[in-house]
């Protein structure tokens, strides 16, 4: 089954694609960029149950190939001109961790890093690719070398402040896996990007105080906490969308796929219809609910700082009366991410977009990230 748009515009050279691969489906974007604005030309989804057998929906865990096969099914159907690509890598095959430093001079911090990562590395770092930034101070640097006095009148030493770095390490094995898939798909790509820093690319607008990305995705639920567009804490809920399905079908006695269904239709059955799904599937989304809560308040309690707005985003959310429970969960301003707000499509997909568009966040911070490389 897929969900695809033909193009809009011829596609020059130097139109991009962004590919995202779920654990359901896998998305694409196109853009081209046209005075320094980017340009919609196509996008597409593909569900990937069916190549392992499954329902449409329904979670996949498939080998390379059959991935390589859908990527180039949906860029098929999508009608998709270009090979130039940005592949994104899931969130649970990543390793994210912040953590904490001695103020000290960038040799020696690259020195350090490695070492004090293998506490948050559960293999050998020899196994992983890592990368890591220092995240930028709320403090002017020059007070770091102006001497003070403490509560008993002692002088204080300079530079005795700390850094925050966040480091970020993929399994070569995960590595060489997509490098596969992107070889036997015929792409040309230039990067690989953990799915959390595409999704945040393609909803944040500039955002000063801390926000929280709620990424209902089919077998899990990602939650980003990031304060001035630096992930400060991120979390995995292992229940999403298809956890929904599951309720509905156990709780209707009804086969998956009619569960899903009902689950992708609510809003066009009777009132009664509707009240027993939703008293069927409250638990999933209850427990969703509170486990993000329970993410806000950590960070809270870790960084003494409010999260200001929860910005909802995933097929997951797009189900009919799932904005208005966030709401009610959330105890501060609640909105539907709009990741096509960034870029220009044609005035009758404006309405389409906004609800389809929050599938494809990821994707089109992958394309967003690649129109970037062209300068």
């Amino acid at each position: 089954m897929s969900n695809f748009l033909q193009n809009f515009f011829k596609a020059p050279d130097e139109s991009v694609v962004g590919i995202d691969v779920g654990s359901s489906s896998v998305k694409v974007v196109q853009l081209r960029k046209k005075k320094g604005r980017a340009i919609l030309e196509t996008y597409g989804e593909l569900a990937l149950g069916p190549y392992a057998g499954f329902s449409v929906g329904q979670a996949t865990n498939l080998p390379a190939e059959k991935i390589a096969e859908a990527i180039k099914d949906v860029l098929r159907e999508a009608n998709v001109t270009t090979v130039s690509a940005g592949v994104s890598i899931p969130f649970k095959s990543s390793l994210v961790s912040l953590i904490e430093l001695p103020k000290v001079d960038q040799k020696q911090l690259q020195e350090m890093i490695p070492m004090e990562a293998r506490k948050y590395i559960p293999v050998p770092i020899s196994e992983v690719t890592m990368d890591w930034w220092v995240v930028p101070g709320e403090y002017d640097d020059e007070l770091d070398f102006v001497q003070g006095v403490d509560e008993d009148n002692n002088r204080t030493q300079p530079n005795d402040r700390k850094v925050q770095v966040l480091v970020v390490s993929i399994h070569n094995d995960v590595l060489s896996t997509y490098s596969k898939i992107v070889q036997d798909a015929s792409l040309s790509a230039s990067f690989f990007e953990i799915e959390m820093f595409s999704t945040t690319r393609s909803l944040l607008s500039g955002e000063v105080n801390p926000v929280l990305i709620f990424d209902m995705g089919a077998s899990s639920t990602k939650v980003y906490i990031l304060d001035r567009g630096v992930v400060k804490y991120s979390h995995i809920i292992n229940k999403g969308s298809q956890e929904i399905t599951v309720s509905i079908s156990k709780g209707l006695n009804v086969t998956f796929d009619r569960a899903e269904h009902i689950k992708r239709n609510l809003g066009t059955s009777s009132p009664q219809e509707e009240k027993n799904v939703y008293e069927i599937i409250s638990l999933t989304l209850d427990y969703i609910f509170s486990e993000a809560n329970t993410v806000i308040l950590n960070y809270q309690r870790r960084f003494n700082k409010p999260v200001s707005k929860v910005i909802l985003t995933g097929g997951g959310v797009a189900m009919k009366g799932v904005f208005e429970l966030a709401k009610a969960n959330f105890q501060t301003e609640v909105v539907m991410g709009d990741p096509f707000l960034k870029v220009e499509a044609p005035a009758f997909l404006e309405d389409v977009l906004k609800v389809t568009g929050l599938e494809f966040s990821t994707a089109l911070g992958l394309a967003l990230r690649k129109l970037q490389e062209l300068g």
